[in-house]
């Protein structure tokens, strides 16, 4: 079977040399500059961290590739949707307030922000992939609209997915709030009537006629028409219309790997991963706990399934720093070379999500690791 070239470097620096060299002198030998982006609009996908949590990419990194993008002659932006859930980042005005707050800002990384989804999470465009779990997945129209897609991962453990990687960033990352139901939810949308205050906004705006004010002037979702597009939650300011029951690891993975072959669709693509601050959970937490295992590299790849691969083989291979949760729940066994993920996130199934990712023709796990 063919395999994808995955390139890395590690973090040791020289007076000639640092980081944001060997990020560019990476970038530059996976074959970034082979990519034509004179003239192209270019999302450079990107976690903004919810504030309070420490663990994301450093801003510099962004503003050295943008300044090598806008060399080639591209027109980049940086961009993230907004949340399914209500915190810092469920709206594009708080969204740009925590993302400025964090660093990135055109100031600091050289290139504009724009929330893909817009102000409520409700501008998106479904790209039909007739998947087996999603076929026509909603993705925020910025990214939908971008010539070329760039990805820059934090790689690091995740509660639901077992890691976020690359299919994560670009796969949960650029669904809509509408999008992001559909992954989570094995079930359609529900309503909080303990929440709700009949303000009428989620009845207002159904494009299905799915939903009413009951006699207790509460919102009533009426099964039979609604199609879960997950409007009802982007709107919903009292966090009254929430999702249902929420899906199965391995569903959810496939749901990713469906998500991103639409991101990814017809158009070219590279992805940058910084297998840095490896934190238990998603950046989406207002904290991060202690790294699971030594900083490792920056890798990259034009193959992000590849590319995930290698870099949960990194973390495998990793020895366990102490004063973690592995090294606190298993203290007197030897950890290195095993999967991290797994012994923190028993229930979910990380290597599901790239399984088909293969399946549906997005990229390889095979590959082949180069050192530069």
């Amino acid at each position: 079977m063919n395999s994808s070239n995955v390139y890395f470097t590690n973090l040791r620096t020289t007076p000639n040399s640092n980081l944001l060299d060997k990020m560019e002198r990476v970038a530059k030998r996976a074959g970034i500059s082979n990519i034509p982006f004179k003239d192209q609009f270019v999302a450079i996908k990107i976690h903004f961290g919810e504030p309070g949590n420490l663990a994301f990419i450093r801003p510099n990194y962004v503003a050295r590739l943008a300044t090598l993008l806008r060399g080639m002659g591209a027109k980049p932006f940086l961009t993230d949707a907004n949340t399914l859930y209500s915190g810092r980042r469920a709206n594009a005005v708080d969204h740009l307030q925590s993302a400025a707050e964090n660093g990135f800002n055109p100031l600091s990384a050289k290139c504009d922000v724009i929330i893909a989804d817009g102000l409520k999470g409700t501008n998106y465009k479904e790209i039909p992939v007739n998947g087996e779990y999603c076929k026509a997945p909603k993705i925020g129209a910025a990214v939908a609209d971008a010539d070329i897609i760039i990805s820059m991962n934090h790689f690091k453990g995740h509660e639901q997915s077992g890691f976020g990687g690359a299919l994560k960033n670009l796969g949960m990352g650029c669904a809509s709030v509408g999008g992001k139901l559909e992954l989570h939810s094995a079930s359609q949308p529900v309503v909080s009537k303990s929440n709700c205050v009949g303000c009428n906004i989620c009845v207002k705006y159904c494009a299905h006629d799915a939903i009413h004010l009951g006699e207790d002037k509460k919102a009533v979702i009426g099964y039979d028409k609604c199609v879960g597009c997950g409007q009802c939650v982007a709107l919903c300011q009292y966090s009254a219309a929430i999702m249902g029951d929420g899906d199965t690891s391995e569903r959810l993975n496939y749901k990713i790997a469906e998500y991103t072959k639409a991101v990814l669709l017809d158009k070219p693509h590279f992805h940058i991963s910084f297998i840095m601050n490896v934190s238990p959970e998603c950046d989406c937490w207002n904290h991060n706990d202690a790294a699971l295992v030594p900083d490792i590299g920056i890798a990259a790849s034009f193959d992000p399934v590849a590319l995930d691969q290698a870099c949960a083989d990194l973390v495998t291979q990793a020895p366990v720093l102490g004063g973690n949760r592995i090294a606190d729940e298993h203290p007197h066994e030897h950890l290195e070379g095993c999967d991290k993920f797994r012994l923190i996130h028993p229930d979910t199934n990380w290597k599901a999500g790239l399984e088909h990712a293969e399946k549906i023709g997005i990229g390889t796990m095979n590959y082949e690791l180069i050192t530069v």
